[in-house]
């Protein structure tokens, strides 16, 4: 034998394990016997699978880098059968198969869950009803009748998968498949369970109790492991997820922590400074006005706003102040406000716009300065 494994398989001579293996695979993918009807490519395929043998095993590759030859390369260089079967049959190599689990993972869910503003200030709960795949009440996950069990296949013999030899260029192939008549599991259940027809879970409606933490807003989505989904036959159940919607509030406003809200009141109160009652998730609160309010001015409530998500702390009630002028006076209320505008000499109001020019006045005011 003359040739040069590192040069069959392209490789330097100090390749890694993974890099010798990577260069069979793809010569294996154009030189393998079942896909290259060629009786060159069949010669050199034997000769790549040799030197794969030899390279891929330290005490063989050690020795052959000594000079010794390939060294107990029994079996006509077909050593590597079991990574040319995982390549072609996807993994399932004979020292590899078994039987598959009949039990698999339940499924994740996803619900959402409207609550209040209420509901989120300080944390709250909720009653959740959906429905899911539950464990079958009748057979517990088993998926066959009661007091029965299942039978080994008599097929494959447990296995979960039957062989075949075949004659190809090279001599006998081996050929691993999945059972037919169990279907891989190794095992048949001769009794289904009429309830769950075989499948160990059932549809169900469920009703569960759900925390809304404090702070939490739209779009939060909270997990409960293993609240999904039941598995099949018996396996991990999924998990749920909850989505939260915070449905809107027809008086406050959340921005973050704080609850914002709009107070009207007259421009006498304005004026003059009122005490007003503000129903809030506290009970009532009075909101003190300072006499000479004007439009837009602010009032907080400290600390009666949402707990923080994550400060745990609570935020505050912001009021603005919206005075409203009217617009219909009777002959009393316009002689009362002529009386009180000559007291301030405002008759006759005279325009007070800079040197600068309108706008250039109209931009500063607006900018509060």
């Amino acid at each position: 034998m003359n040739e040069d494994y590192y040069e069959l398989l392209g490789v330097s001579r100090d390749a890694s394990q993974d890099q010798i293996k990577k260069a069979y695979r793809k010569l294996a993918r154009t030189l393998h016997p079942d896909v290259n009807p060629d009786p060159d490519a069949a010669e050199k395929f034997k000769l790549v699978s040799q030197a794969y043998e030899t390279l891929s095993n330290e005490e063989k590759r050690r020795m052959y880098d000594m000079g010794g030859g390939p060294g107990g390369m029994g079996g006509g260089g077909f050593g590597g059968f079991s990574d040319i079967f995982d390549m072609f049959t996807g993994g399932m190599g004979q020292r590899n198969a078994g039987p598959v689990p009949r039990t698999q993972r339940g499924g994740d869910l996803l619900q959402r869950v409207n609550v209040e503003l209420a509901d989120v200030i300080r944390g709250s709960e909720k009653t959740v009803r959906f429905t899911s795949a539950a464990v079958c009440p009748r057979c517990y996950g088993s998926c066959g009748e009661p007091d029965t069990k299942p039978v080994t296949c008599t097929v494959c013999k447990g296995q979960g998968h039957v062989q075949r030899v075949v004659q190809s260029l090279l001599g006998q192939m081996a050929t691993v498949t999945v059972c037919s008549a169990c279907q891989g599991h190794g095992d048949i259940i001769e009794h289904p369970c009429v309830e769950c027809s075989g499948y160990g879970r059932v549809r169900d409606e469920r009703e569960l109790r759900v925390k809304i933490p404090a702070g939490a807003e739209t779009g939060v989505r909270l997990r409960l492991r293993s609240e999904g989904e039941a598995g099949v036959a018996g396996g991990p159940s999924g998990d749920l997820f909850i989505e939260i919607h915070v449905e809107r509030h027809p008086v406050f406003v959340r921005e973050g922590d704080n609850l914002q809200t709009v107070l009207e009141l007259p421009m006498t109160a304005a004026a003059l400074g009122a005490t007003i009652t503000l129903e809030t998730f506290d009970g009532p609160q009075e909101v003190v006005v300072p006499a000479g309010s004007q439009p837009g001015d602010e009032v907080r409530l400290r600390g009666l706003g949402v707990t923080g998500l994550s400060s745990g702390r609570r935020g505050d009630i912001r009021v603005s102040l919206k005075i409203v002028v009217p617009t219909k006076l009777n002959e009393r209320q316009r002689e009362l406000l002529s009386e009180l505008a000559t007291l301030r000499g405002e008759e006759k109001p005279e325009s007070k716009v800079p040197e600068q020019g309108v706008f250039s006045w109209l931009r500063d005011k607006f900018n509060g300065r």
